[in-house]
């Protein structure tokens, strides 16, 4: 990863339509722009993402037997 500092860092803010510098709270980010709560991704920017996760995850399952074979 990038070693990016809080002042490069910028999240998604609904309201404004782009990606801003933003106050962080305790529970909540809120962008300096407009004062909306910010997320950290667009809704676009989310569905490529976890689209990418999902083509990387490898399948899951038990290996299949190998039938004829003699076990140890």
């Amino acid at each position: 990863m990038d070693n990016r500092d809080y002042y490069s860092d910028h999240k998604y803010c609904q309201s404004c339509q782009k990606y801003v510098s933003y106050l962080m709270s305790m529970d909540h980010s809120y962008c300096i722009e407009c004062g909306e709560r910010v997320k950290l991704f667009s809704e676009q920017d989310w569905v490529n993402f976890n689209d990418t996760l999902t083509r990387q995850k490898p399948k899951g399952g038990r290996p299949r037997k190998q039938r004829g074979k003699e076990s140890a």
